[in-house]
C-alpha cells in the first residue's frame, strides 16, 4: 500500500480507491444458450474486466425471484434465480474474482420482499400468524401504496407494486432475518452491498395522507413520510454494528429522496456514519420536472451540473466520501443523456464524461457498456420492445389517455425512449455476430440488442491498439483503460485530491481543478458540453506543462499549453499543471 498521506487527511481504505464495474447479470453474457446472461457467462469475462482495470465487481440481483422487477422482487435470499446459475456457480465466481486479486459486491434488497417470499406468504395466512407484523398492514385504506389483500380483509404496504410488499423494519425480528442474509454472503466471501432504496426502511408510522402540492394530479409525492424516518440511522447502526463492521467491507446505500445536507453526512460521516458512501440522484434530476417524475423532459445547464457536482464534492471536507457515476441500471445511457450519441460525437461525448469521472474525488463505479460508450436503443423501437414494469405500466397509461399518432402520444413515445431504464438493460455488445454475442444465433435474446452492435462492441474495442500505445484514435474502451490507469498511478490526485471549480466564461463549459498538497500535483479537467466549439482561457495560475488524455486523442493533447484554446465539440481534457509561486 502507499504510504504517502493523501489529501485531506482522509485514511485510505481499499474501497476508495476501487473502481466498481456495475453488471446487469441478465443482459451480460449468456454460457448456456436460452438467451438470458447467467453466473458462469459474467465468469467467462473476468479477464474483459481486469484488463479495463476493474477490481470490483457488483451485481444486480441474483437471487431467487419470480422476476416481476427484474430481481427486485426477492422470494429467496439464500438461493439464487435459476436461469442465472446456483449456489456453486456463485463459489465458482467469487474463487475466480479472488484469483485475480478482485472483489465482489452485492445488491442488499430488504426494504421489501416478493409476495412469493416464504415470510410474506406466512403473514398473509391470518392476522394471527407470528410473521403478520413482518409486514405492514392496515384496515382498508384509499391511498395509492396500498394493495388489497381479499383473504384478510387488510392492505399492505407496496411502495413499488403490488408484487413488492415493504417490510416492517419497527419489528426487531425482521431486523435480525436481515442481519442474518447479510452474514450469510459476507461468510461466502462477499465484500460488501449496494443497499437499494435503504433510505426507505424508515417510515412516518402514521402513515398520513400526502399534502397536495400538485393541484390537478391523482397522486401526490409523499416521500416525507416513507423516506429518511426517524429510526433511520438507528436501524443502519445497529446492521453495521452487529454485522458489517466485523468483515471490512464496502457499503454504499442507494438513497433517493435524501437531500437534506446534514442528514446525508449523518449516514456517511467518516468513521462514525452508518454506511461508506451513498447513491445521490442530483444529477439524475437536472433534465427532469420533479412533479412529472422520470417520464419528463426539461434542458439542462452546465451551471447546474456545477453545482450538483461542487455539492458532492464538498463531501470529503465534511468528512464524507462521494460516489461518482453517471449510469446504472436504473438510468438511460450517460452519453445519450448528456451529450450526443450521433455516429458523429458518440465517441468523443463517452470520452468527455470518461475523463469528468476519472478525474473527481470519491470512489468511481462503471456501468456495463458505459466503457463502450452504448447509447439509447433507437427511435425506431415500438413500445412493444420495452420489457421494464415501469416502461409497461407507463406505455398503458400513455394508450389509455391519448390516441395513437396523436401529438402527445409521440411526445410520450420520445420520452419512453430518452429515459426508460430499458436503455440501460439491452444486451451487452461483446462482437459483431447474431445477438452481439450475448448468446448463440438462433437463440432469441430476452431483449432485443440494440441495432448499433455490429459497430459498438467489445471486439472491435478491444483490438483498436493497447492503453499504452499513443496511436491516433483510441476506442472508448481503451480509452477507459487508460484513465483509470492513470488515475490508479496517481490516486493522491485523483481519488483523494482537493477539487475547486474554474471559472470558465463559455456556459457550456465546466472546467475543475484537483490538487494535493501532499504530493503538489495540480491538475486541470476542461470540458465542453456543446455541440459546437468553444473557447476556454487556461488559469495563469495553473499553467498546463502536457495535456494527459483529450477527447480527441492525439489531436486534443496537441493543443497549446497557455492562453486561450479552442475546444471541438464534446472535447474533454485533462491537463498537468505546475503551481505558480
Amino acid at each position: 500500500m502507499d504510504n504517502r498521506k493523501p489529501c485531506k487527511k482522509s485514511s485510505r481504505r481499499w474501497w476508495k480507491d476501487a473502481v466498481v464495474y456495475q453488471v446487469y447479470p441478465a443482459s451480460f453474457k449468456d454460457s448456456d444458450g436460452d438467451g438470458l446472461g447467467d453466473i458462469d457467462g459474467i465468469t467467462s469475462k473476468l479477464d474483459y474486466l481486469q484488463e479495463l482495470g476493474v477490481n470490483v465487481v457488483w451485481l444486480s440481483p441474483i437471487y431467487k425471484s419470480p422476476q416481476e422487477d427484474m430481481g427486485y422482487d426477492i422470494s429467496d435470499y439464500y438461493d439464487i434465480h435459476p436461469p442465472f446459475g446456483t449456489i456453486d456457480s456463485v463459489n465458482r465466481f467469487i474463487a475466480e474474482l479472488e484469483h485475480r486479486g478482485m472483489k465482489l459486491v452485492m445488491d442488499l434488497v430488504v426494504n421489501h420482499t416478493s409476495t412469493q417470499h416464504t415470510w410474506f406468504v406466512e403473514s398473509a395466512l391470518s392476522k394471527e400468524n407470528p410473521r403478520r407484523h413482518w409486514y405492514l398492514w392496515r384496515p382498508p385504506i384509499s391511498q395509492s401504496a396500498w394493495t388489497y389483500h381479499s383473504a384478510t380483509n387488510e392492505y399492505y404496504l407496496s411502495l413499488f407494486s403490488p408484487h413488492q410488499a415493504d417490510l416492517n423494519w419497527e419489528n426487531a425480528s425482521v431486523r435480525d432475518a436481515v442481519h442474518q442474509v447479510a452474514r450469510f454472503w459476507l461468510d461466502k466471501g462477499v465484500s460488501g452491498f449496494r443497499m437499494d432504496v435503504i433510505n426507505l426502511i424508515a417510515k412516518d408510522q402514521r402513515f398520513p395522507d400526502a399534502e397536495v402540492v400538485h393541484p390537478g394530479q391523482q397522486y401526490q409525492p409523499g416521500d416525507q413520510y416513507f423516506a429518511n424516518g426517524a429510526r433511520l440511522a438507528e436501524y443502519l447502526l445497529e446492521l453495521r454494528r452487529e454485522v458489517l463492521s466485523k468483515y471490512g467491507i464496502l457499503t454504499v446505500g442507494g438513497m433517493p429522496f435524501l437531500d437534506d445536507e446534514e442528514k446525508r453526512l449523518e449516514i456517511v460521516r467518516a468513521e462514525e456514519g452508518c454506511l461508506d458512501m451513498i447513491f445521490t440522484f442530483k444529477m439524475m434530476g437536472l433534465d427532469m420536472v420533479p412533479e412529472e417524475g422520470r417520464f419528463s423532459f426539461k434542458p439542462w445547464c452546465v451551471g447546474n451540473m456545477e453545482k450538483v457536482l461542487g455539492r458532492s464534492q464538498s463531501m470529503t471536507t465534511k468528512m464524507g466520501w462521494p460516489s461518482l457515476f453517471c449510469e446504472n441500471h436504473d438510468q438511460p445511457r450517460s452519453v445519450s443523456r448528456w451529450c450526443d450519441d450521433s455516429d458523429a460525437h458518440r465517441v468523443a461525448g463517452s470520452k468527455l464524461l470518461c475523463l469528468m469521472q476519472a478525474t473527481l474525488t470519491g470512489t468511481l463505479y462503471v456501468y456495463q457498456g458505459e466503457e463502450l460508450g452504448m447509447r439509447n436503443v433507437p427511435a425506431s423501437w415500438g413500445p412493444e420492445e420495452y420489457k421494464d414494469i415501469e416502461s409497461i405500466n407507463y406505455w398503458k397509461w400513455v394508450c389509455s389517455k391519448w390516441s395513437p399518432g396523436s401529438a402527445e402520444m409521440n411526445k410520450a413515445k420520445d420520452l419512453l425512449r430518452r429515459k426508460a431504464r430499458d436503455n440501460a438493460r439491452t444486451p451487452f455488445q461483446w462482437e459483431a455476430t447474431a445477438n452481439g454475442g450475448l448468446c448463440p444465433a438462433g437463440v432469441t435474446p430476452w431483449m432485443r440488442v440494440n441495432d448499433d452492435y455490429p459497430i459498438v462492441n467489445a471486439a472491435a474495442q478491444v483490438a483498436m491498439g493497447k492503453a499504452n500505445e499513443r496511436t491516433a484514435l483510441v476506442s472508448p474502451y481503451r480509452f477507459w483503460q487508460r484513465a483509470l490507469e492513470i488515475r490508479k498511478q496517481h490516486a493522491d490526485l485523483f481519488v483523494y485530491g482537493d477539487f475547486e471549480l474554474i471559472e470558465s466564461m463559455h456556459p457550456a463549459v465546466l472546467a475543475f481543478k484537483k490538487s494535493c498538497e501532499s504530493t503538489s500535483d495540480v491538475s486541470i479537467t476542461v470540458l465542453n458540453y456543446s455541440g459546437e466549439e468553444a473557447e476556454f482561457a487556461i488559469p495563469k495560475d495553473c499553467p498546463v506543462h502536457s495535456w494527459v488524455m483529450g477527447s480527441y486523442d492525439s489531436l486534443s493533447t496537441g493543443k497549446p499549453k497557455e492562453g486561450r484554446i479552442q475546444l471541438l465539440p464534446w472535447e474533454g481534457l485533462v491537463g498537468c499543471c505546475t503551481v505558480a509561486t
